[in-house]
């Protein structure tokens, strides 16, 4: 048994000797988290309130800061997270979920490996829906098929929900969505909406639920919903037809449900943070403990309460075989996915 006992006494010292060489890494330092939305955008309030807790919960105690990085559909940050940024574990990315498309796809902005990013988790799945204009004559999503002219919807670009989600639906459903591409981010959209230059967008439920100008647009009915993604309905919509609700009424072929699917993946992904490729393994196992820990959080639970953003976290371990997963997709699925995109 001394044996035994002196290799568990040795495991303990060398396991405190790594938790000493991070504290003395991180102590005195501070971890960039680059967002690839503008401020204010959902995107953007959860690292921030992520950033107000998860440095005590790193060995050293880092100071945590955000920095907005907006552009491309977020693709410039994360080109900057994977190729810039050391992969010291000093800089983090929060990006849209969907910039997986656009390498499926071969688009030459794309400068990254969505597979070797440094996963440490997401805050939360995001469903998605598609608000619409009330005092446009689409009702209903039935009603957009019959389109003419075809309502416009505002987007950031082809790697965003906004874009996807209404493409997806003329192809699943022959809807007649047109989309305006260049927004820098949802809250411009929004802005373009009130103004009339386009009268849709697609996002995710959490943030049409959590801030303004939507709970003013509800009371007052600007707004209504047309369609959502998810396995089934949220209870705040509960009138709102799911897409695989629609898929079925409208008797969609197969082989564009698993394009869907690959699509659609990126609600799993909900709200991703992760480290550029190469950052040292036991660093990265330690931001994702502390990523996980900040989730727990009383504090951070009360504050995410009191601004209505949604906490349902994935691990790292849990994006990392999802990245692997949808970028092993089938040659169909994905040559069907750049003709939806193109």
């Amino acid at each position: 048994m001394k044996p035994v006992i002196a290799i568990a006494c040795l495991l303990l010292l060398l396991s405190a000797d790594r938790v000493s060489a991070q504290a003395n890494f991180f102590e005195g330092k501070t971890i960039r988290i680059i967002v690839g939305l503008p401020a204010g955008d959902a995107y953007d309030l959860y690292p921030r309130m992520l950033a107000n807790y998860m440095g005590k919960y790193i060995p050293g105690n880092p100071a945590i800061m955000v920095q907005n990085m907006p552009g491309a559909s977020s693709m410039i940050a994360a080109n900057y997270v994977y190729n810039i940024a050391k992969p010291d574990g000093l800089t983090l990315g929060a990006t849209l979920p969907s910039l997986y498309m656009d390498q499926l796809l071969g688009r030459k902005e794309v400068k990254f490996d969505w597979r070797k990013f440094g996963w440490l988790g997401s805050f939360e799945a995001s469903n998605n829906l598609l608000y619409m204009r009330s005092d446009t004559p689409f009702k209903t999503i039935h009603d957009v098929a019959k389109a003419n002219p075809s309502p416009k919807c505002g987007s950031t670009g082809t790697g965003s929900p906004s874009y996807f989600l209404v493409k997806l639906l003329n192809e699943a459903i022959g809807t007649k969505f047109e989309v305006v591409t260049g927004y820098q981010g949802g809250q411009e959209i929004d802005l373009a909406v009130e103004r009339n230059e386009v009268v849709c967008r697609g996002f995710t439920v959490t943030t049409f639920f959590a801030r303004e100008p939507f709970h003013s647009w509800r009371k007052k009915n600007f707004v209504r919903v047309l369609f959502q993604t998810g396995k089934k309905r949220d209870p705040r919509l509960a009138d709102t037809p799911t897409v695989n609700e629609l898929m079925d009424e409208y008797k969609t072929p197969e082989a564009t449900r698993r394009m869907g699917a690959l699509a659609l993946a990126s609600g799993e992904f909900g709200r991703p943070i992760f480290a550029g490729p190469g950052t040292p393994a036991d660093r990265l196992k330690l931001l994702r403990e502390a990523f996980n820990k900040s989730l727990k959080d009383p504090e951070l639970l009360a504050e995410a309460a009191k601004k209505r953003l949604e906490i349902d976290p994935a691990s790292g371990e849990e994006l990392d075989a999802l990245a692997k997963d949808v970028m092993a997709a089938n040659k169909d699925a994905i040559e069907r996915l750049s003709k939806l995109l193109k």
